[in-house]
């Protein structure tokens, strides 16, 4: 807000005051002065008379709160607040993080503070060169990008074995919000916060914006409120293997409008990101019945590039395919026909079709047996005939009554002259 641009900046330090000071600073109100020294140096802050910021208890309400660092979750120094202005503050690095803030009631004087640089004592002069710390901050903007741990290594913000504490400030588009998945995600020490750990803070990087803290083995999305994130990476000298890596999209709550797509749950993403292989919705609805829409992939490249070798060869290997299979199917089509010039189809047929053959039960081969049987007595009976008179009577005398009876039977027979022929012979064995 204009109301806190009263900072004074100078070559060896500074001073700011709260809003309207020496008279009554305004409620609600909130001010960050972020005070940076040259490397290997510190910062004095000292407090003018008056001051006066409404007392209460742990200054919960009106306060001015100072942090030894860069950022809003740098270690705390201390809140003040009351009658009494604070005595002198020292950072133990080239940063130092202050904010004020006042609630809507119970208004006061405020403070003015000035801050000076100092040499850092833990660190000397090697051959008169005086080598910068890196900063390890990064800033990210657009409708998306990737936000990655290893991009600390390879712009040197960190040497090996050194502790690695970094942040990443990402700006959506304007009006938009953010929304964070990660791809990538391990911590070296799982469960161990205070050795590794990632944060996502929405809005700024005070403590109390806080969304999120992930040092476990599992990381989620986290959808953010605002237009401003910040990501910090913390890992010690023993975790430096801990890694992350991030997707961030910027988004508007619907209804969509006509450059915007709606990803079915209740954000609004760039027409730019739909179908684009990464899914930048919460759900995948901006990636699914896309494959006309993709780009070509390696083999559609090489197609396109080498696409009248790759069609003379395969002409090439069908043709002689297709030759293959003729000669395959035709050569069995003339061995058959060789064989059959030389086929006794008559022969075959009466072995195997005989043209009188006729299935027939148990009970019918026992009638053809009886027939058999029959036909025996009939060829007896024609040669018992042609005997004199003697015999027959020495037959009836042997014979009995029972047989008189039979050859009068037989002599009707005989008397009536019926025709027979003798077709039960024994069909002729299969061959």
């Amino acid at each position: 807000p204009t109301q806190c641009d009263n900072w004074v900046r100078t070559s060896n330090g500074g001073h700011f005051a709260s809003p309207n000071y020496p008279n009554m600073y305004p409620p609600n109100q909130e001010c960050i002065y972020i005070l940076e020294a040259a490397p290997r140096q510190r910062i004095e802050l000292t407090f003018d008379e008056p001051y006066y910021i409404e007392p209460s208890f742990e200054c919960r309400f009106d306060h001015l709160e100072v942090r030894d660092g860069p950022f809003g979750f740098s270690p705390l120094i201390n809140r003040y607040c009351g009658l009494k202005s604070p005595a002198l503050i020292r950072s133990t690095g080239r940063f130092m993080w202050i904010k004020f803030t006042s609630d809507e009631e119970l208004e006061g004087k405020g403070f003015q503070a000035k801050y000076s640089f100092i040499p850092d004592p833990d660190f000397t002069y090697l051959g008169g060169i005086l080598n910068p710390i890196p900063d390890c901050q990064f800033e990210l903007s657009g409708a998306d990008g990737i936000v990655r741990s290893s991009q600390v290594e390879q712009e040197g913000k960190t040497k090996p074995g050194q502790a690695v504490d970094c942040i990443w400030t990402i700006k959506a588009t304007p009006n938009a919000k953010i929304y964070l998945r990660f791809l990538d995600y391990q911590m070296e020490h799982s469960n161990e916060c205070k050795r590794n750990f990632v944060a996502v803070y929405d809005g700024s990087s005070s403590i109390e914006n806080l969304k999120a803290k992930f040092c476990s083995t599992v990381a989620n999305d986290v959808m953010l409120q605002t237009g401003t994130g910040v990501v910090r990476m913390w890992a010690d000298e023993g975790s430096r293997l801990s890694r992350f890596r991030m997707l961030f999209t910027s988004f508007v709550d619907p209804p969509c409008s006509g450059n915007t797509y709606f990803c079915h749950s209740n954000m609004c993403i760039n027409n730019s990101l739909v179908c684009n292989g990464i899914q930048n919705c919460a759900y995948p609805w901006d990636e699914n019945h896309c494959r006309e829409k993709k780009n070509t992939g390696l083999f559609e490249q090489i197609t396109k590039t080498h696409g009248t070798i790759i069609g003379i060869t395969s002409g090439i290997v069908l043709v002689l395919l297709i030759i293959s299979i003729l000669v395959q199917v035709k050569q069995p089509r003339k061995k058959v026909m060789a064989c059959k010039t030389a086929f006794n189809k008559t022969g075959f047929q009466e072995v195997f079709d005989p043209p009188h053959y006729e299935l027939f039960s148990l009970r019918d081969k026992e009638i053809s047996a009886d027939l058999a049987d029959l036909s025996e007595e009939l060829e007896n009976y024609q040669k018992m005939r042609r005997p004199s008179t003697a015999s027959r009577c020495i037959h009836d005398h042997h014979c009995g009554s029972q047989a008189s009876n039979i050859k009068q039977s037989r002599t009707n027979l005989s008397s009536m002259e019926l025709p027979f022929r003798n077709d039960f012979a024994q069909p002729q064995p299969m061959k």
